[in-house]
């Protein structure tokens, strides 16, 4: 794939061909300029579309797997139904009885949203009643009538705090395990727990790309050492049946914000009909990217091209309305060109892509424990990543994968991780009272020292659900309770060098950013941390300062 107008080059490793050498694929699948289409069940029924899905010929395995074990790992590839259709086999198979929700977990709201519309619609039920989800500042369910529950991992977390043994829930389903999430390791370290005390909870961990054999190990909870009385089990199933060719440039190239573009503007030209969904890293570059992929399209117009582009932004930060615009189905003579943060690497399918620009970087939190500050770096994506995004494009039918860096690059950079990392706590719950013991293997360091700071504010909700009773109206108690809680993360805010507020975190981005700030009287710091902080004499600040200058 080579281009004498753009400067980016493609070539297929897989070829003896020398680079620049135009590649044709010789498959029968096809379509050869004809209108994309979206599904190509559409004419039969919905229960025969779902028994076309990977996943089905497995769902007596699944049912039986579920039933037997406590914990089942799916590793089921790109494109083979797990998220939409294992939830769906255990409603069938009765898990929902008796009042009991099948909860399923989503790391993105987007993905919550959109796969439960889609479950929904299968099950020829209202969004909100039988099928329902639950994000934050949107809980779109019912607490009667939903079976089928999709939720974000927070949002579960949420639950925990009122109810530590999810009694209301018969199956949790942790769906894309693998994002590995603040709130993911939180739910997986409690969900362990749980297990321990509810047998009869089932535990369902689905994923693309997931290490099997480490979750395995553990929520394994057998310790005889009999693989007979395991209480966990692997299932993998097979995945998309539509191949995705993957090509590398020639050289490095200088701006993948530019080769980006470029890229659009040459399968534009010159490939077949189908979407193009580009991979970018944060939400300026997005912005950036459509805005020039607009221009060329207002330029492209202006000389009378027949095929026009329909270029949408997707990120995290969007207004709800603006992500669903994605989703929505474009004319035949519209080519649509989603550019996306990893948002649109895991559970959401954007029908119709065919055309996938991977730009090597993603933009991760990274926590420095010397400074305590948690940073939004830009760094190299795993190899898993780079498999989740190429496959995107083999969901519809036969694409192509246009990756911006050397077939040479084997060296993915990973977040630096830290082995059998033990977090203690005492939650103060009555049904949970013994200590928490989390082992996770090859946790994100950063993750560990949120996780400790999560758990003192998860003991600290507690205490506040009990304190709460006797405030009557004074947040004094409230805010004591706060104070006990984050008495390291205090800042000075009065020109007398008194310590006046409390926060949760300080960001680093363009700019420097303390978040959840809470205004304190600076006495209660001594008060209540009186082993971290000690009265100041008086006078002594005007001679530290008489030092300094």
């Amino acid at each position: 794939f080579s281009s004498r107008n753009l400067n980016v080059r493609f070539w297929k490793p897989e070829l003896n061909l020398a680079p620049g050498v135009c590649e044709e694929r010789d498959l029968c699948t096809d379509t050869a300029g004809s209108p994309i289409i979206y599904n190509p069940h559409t004419a039969l029924s919905i229960e025969k579309q779902r028994q076309r899905l990977p996943v089905f010929k497995h769902r007596n395995n699944i049912l039986y797997l579920v039933e037997s074990f406590q914990t089942v790992v799916i590793v089921g590839e790109t494109g083979s139904g797990k998220s939409t259709q294992i939830p769906q086999y255990l409603l069938e198979a009765g898990w929902a009885a008796d009042g009991k929700v099948i909860g399923v977990t989503q790391p993105r709201r987007v993905a919550a949203t959109s796969v439960a519309g889609r479950v929904a619609e299968e099950r020829g039920a209202y969004l909100g009643h039988e099928v329902g989800y639950s994000i934050r500042f949107d809980d779109c369910s019912d607490p009667h009538a939903t079976r089928i529950k999709f939720l974000t991992d927070g949002m579960l977390v949420r639950e925990m705090m009122s109810d530590p043994l999810l009694k209301k829930y018969s199956v949790i389903m942790l769906d894309e395990a693998h994002e590995r999430t603040l709130y993911t390791d939180i739910t997986i370290g409690l969900l362990k727990k749980i297990q321990k005390k509810r047998r009869d909870l089932r535990l369902i961990v689905a994923s693309a790309t997931l290490d099997a054999k480490k979750f395995h190990d553990f929520f394994d909870l057998n310790e005889s050492g009999d693989p007979n009385k395991d209480t966990c089990a692997i299932l993998t199933v097979e995945g998309r049946t539509f191949p995705v060719d993957i090509f590398y440039t020639v050289s490095p190239v200088p701006d993948y914000v530019k080769a980006t573009v470029e890229t659009v503007m040459k399968i534009h030209e010159t490939e077949d009909d189908g979407d193009v969904l580009a991979f970018l890293t944060g939400q300026e570059e997005v912005e950036k990217v459509v805005s020039m992929l607009q221009e060329q399209a207002r330029t492209l117009s202006r000389y009378g091209m027949k095929k026009h582009l329909c270029v949408l932004p997707m990120y995290a930060g969007l207004p709800y309305n603006e992500q669903m615009r994605v989703f929505e189905r474009m004319p035949p003579t519209v080519r649509k060109v989603v550019v996306a943060t990893n948002i649109a690497e895991t559970s959401i399918t954007i029908n119709g892509v065919v055309f996938v620009i991977d730009c090597a970087f993603v933009k991760l939190r990274a926590y420095n424990p010397r400074t305590a500050i948690e940073s939004l770096i830009v760094t190299p994506i795993s190899k898993a990543s780079a498999c989740q995004r190429a496959g995107r494009a083999g969901r519809n039918r036969a694409g192509k994968c246009f990756r911006l860096y050397t077939g040479t690059v084997r060296s993915y950079k990973c977040i630096i991780k830290k082995k059998n990392i033990y977090i203690y706590c005492t939650c103060t719950s009555s049904n949970v009272a013994q200590p928490i013991r989390i082992k996770h293997r090859n946790s994100p360091l950063s993750n560990v020292v949120s996780v400790c700071h999560y758990m003192t504010v998860f003991g600290m909700c507690s205490v506040i659900s009990h304190s709460s009773v006797c405030a009557a109206g004074d947040p004094d108690v409230i805010l004591r309770c706060i104070v006990s809680g984050f008495f390291a993360n205090a800042a000075r805010m009065h020109h007398s060098g008194s310590y006046r507020v409390v926060f949760n975190e300080v960001v680093q981005t363009s700019k420097y950013y303390m978040r959840d700030v809470t205004a304190v009287e600076s006495s209660w710091l001594v008060e209540l941390a009186p082993h971290f902080y000690k009265q100041a004499k008086h006078g002594s600040l005007n001679s530290k300062r008489a030092k300094v200058f």
